[in-house]
């Protein structure tokens, strides 16, 4: 194998699949990146068995073809440390890469590209495109409601689900719950399909997708989904597991509509946080006609206490809520006005952007 790359285009992909490969692995192989050259074509592969990357570059000369896998980290630090115009030139030398660049020089250990795990091919069983900005708003406005290393390990991703022409994204943690759809972007299918893509997987899937223009081509099979643009092909695994019935846990029939500014809210809320419990991070929410009050105070006895002007005139209600729920909410959302409905202190608020359906946020009350 024998190829010469410009050090701009080779560090791009690198770092791509260098994100996939844990540091420490049980498999020395798993923390080694594939190279692989056809025809004109180097490929760049990652995996940790449960996630795999393959970053795609097209050569400019005329290369001779191989297979090989080699330290990811190392590489990634080497292409990093070199002048940005640099021209590199990488060769596999009785079982070792040659990498050369200028006046540089660096031999990097080898393992066999046949000992390479390669995520398995199952049956697809279905297949659209989308915008990748829209695939990215459906991952950025939900992922902070996944679960982090729940037990219940299903919640420790996010749900895709695919009805009716609607692709919808769904997390929680069981204190709060995020949705967001998206109408016709996918195939007018009569039955629901469901899978759970695990955690990494979706942050992963998030970070490439940046072509503001660019389409993604997306694969739900039963264990993997796939998704593939004109630079890479993801592949991640499924979570095996039920998600929980998200539609019974949306509140439906809350009679007290409040609408208020967001970024005054959300300004609002982050003062208030300062003084709030450091391990419950409760804040206590008075609403009265016009008018918000929100409390929050500490085990030492300090208390911090703001209004905020909303259009509100139902009846007067109290309720805590943990703030950091409701920040995350505000963070997301994109217009200036919100909606909040509640029924009473017991029950979960829901929360939208004033004049668009497509996002739902449920957070659940706290008792203060």
């Amino acid at each position: 194998m024998h190829f010469t790359i410009q050090r701009e285009a080779l560090l791009k992909p690198l770092q791509l699949v260098a994100g996939v490969v844990e540091r420490r692995q049980t498999l020395p192989v798993l923390s080694n990146v594939l190279l692989v050259v056809e025809g004109q074509q180097l490929s760049l592969t990652g995996t940790d068995l449960e996630v795999e990357l393959v970053g795609r570059v097209t050569l400019e000369d005329a290369a001779e073809p191989g297979e090989i896998t080699v330290p990811a980290r190392k590489l990634m630090d080497i292409c990093k440390s070199l002048p940005s115009d640099a021209l590199v030139d990488i060769r596999v030398d009785e079982q070792k890469l040659v990498v050369k660049a200028g006046r540089s020089r660096f031999t990097l250990s080898t393992l066999p590209a046949n000992d390479f795990p390669t995520v398995e091919e199952g049956p697809g069983s279905l297949t659209f495109s989308l915008g990748q900005s829209k695939l990215r708003r459906l991952i950025d406005r939900t992922s902070f409601a996944m679960a982090q290393q729940d037990v219940r390990y299903y919640l420790n991703g996010m749900l895709l689900e695919v009805s009716g022409g609607v692709l919808r994204a769904v997390a929680t943690d069981g204190h709060r719950l995020a949705m967001c759809s998206l109408e016709g972007a996918v195939p007018q299918h009569q039955d629901r399909h469901q899978v759970i893509v695990p955690r990494k997987g979706i942050l992963e899937l998030a970070r490439l997708l940046t072509d503001q223009d660019g389409e993604v081509s997306i694969v739900l099979g039963q264990h993997h989904i796939r998704a593939t643009t004109g630079e890479f092909t993801f592949t991640s695994k499924l979570v095996d597991g039920k998600f929980p019935d998200y539609e019974r846990v949306v509140p439906k029939g809350g009679d007290k509509l409040v609408v208020g500014e967001r970024q005054m809210l959300r300004e609002a809320f982050s003062r208030t946080a300062i003084l709030s419990n450091e391990k419950y991070r409760g804040i206590r929410l008075q609403l009265s006609s016009g008018l918000l009050k929100i409390q929050a105070n500490n085990p030492e006895q300090e208390e911090a206490e703001e209004e905020v002007q909303v259009d509100y005139n139902g009846s007067a209600l109290e309720i805590g809520f943990n703030v950091s729920y409701l920040l995350d909410v505000l963070g997301v959302m994109g217009t200036d006005q919100v909606r909040m409905i509640l029924s009473d202190a017991n029950s979960s608020a829901l929360l939208q952007e004033a004049d668009n359906d497509d996002s739902a946020y449920v957070v659940m009350p706290m008792r203060l």
